[in-house]
C-alpha cells in the first residue's frame, strides 16, 4: 500500500476530507501529518512523507485483542491510548484488516457528530 491508495480509501467515506493542520509545527515530521476528518472529527492521521504508521480511533474493548494479535498495532501516538491505536504500515497487519480498521475509525468518529451533522452526512451518501 502507498500513501495515494491509503488517502483515496480514507476519502472514500461520505463527508471525509483531509488537511495538513500543523503547517507551523516546529518539526518537519509534524508539518507532514495528514489528518482525515468527518465534519470536524478526526478519524485518522498519517505522515504523508514517511508513511510509517497511521493513528486510528478504536473501540476500547477491541484494543487489547488487536495489540495481542498484531505486533504492528500499538498505543496511539500522541493520542488518548484508551481510544486510539497506531498501526505500522508493512507490518503483520494485513492491508485488508487495516482498511477495515480505517472504516471502523471513520464510523466511530461519525457517531460522535451532532444530530444535524449526521443528517447532513446521510444526505451525502
Amino acid at each position: 500500500m502507498n500513501i495515494e491508495d491509503f488517502r483515496a480509501h480514507c476519502l472514500s467515506f461520505p463527508g471525509a476530507h483531509d488537511d495538513f493542520p500543523f503547517g507551523k509545527a516546529a518539526s518537519e515530521y509534524d508539518r507532514n501529518l495528514l489528518v482525515f476528518y468527518v465534519a470536524d472529527k478526526w478519524f485518522c492521521f498519517v505522515n504523508a512523507v514517511e508513511f510509517d504508521f497511521c493513528n486510528l480511533r478504536c473501540d476500547p474493548a477491541l484494543i487489547p485483542e488487536l495489540r495481542e494479535r498484531y505486533e504492528g498495532v500499538g498505543p496511539g501516538w500522541h493520542m488518548n491510548k484508551r481510544h486510539w491505536i497506531s498501526v505500522r504500515f508493512g507490518s503483520d497487519v494485513p492491508d485488508g484488516v487495516l482498511l477495515d480498521m480505517v472504516k471502523d475509525s471513520y464510523e466511530l468518529a461519525a457517531a460522535k457528530l451532532t444530530k444535524q451533522q449526521r443528517t447532513a452526512l446521510a444526505e451525502q451518501e
